[in-house]
């Protein structure tokens, strides 16, 4: 069972229009400065809540981001 925003396929945004809202993140980032981050390069409330949804640790790059986004982390 996966905790947080109950993310399927069919909700999970598109990897890079979500990398496109990550632009500028020094990575490692914790989770409020993906969720900040998304939110001052103007992301939609689908890519916010996605990351809102991700588990709430420190993530070592985009390529975690999006996994973690699509369930599979």
């Amino acid at each position: 069972m996966r905790l947080g925003g109950g993310n399927t396929t069919t909700d999970t945004p598109n990897p890079s229009r979500l990398q496109k809202h990550l632009s500028g993140v020094d990575y490692p980032a914790e989770h409020d400065d993906l969720v900040n981050a998304a939110r001052g390069q103007g992301a939609d409330e689908e890519i916010i809540k996605a990351l809102q949804g991700i588990p709430d640790k420190e993530h070592d790059g985009p390529n975690a981001v999006s996994e973690a986004v699509s369930g599979k982390s």
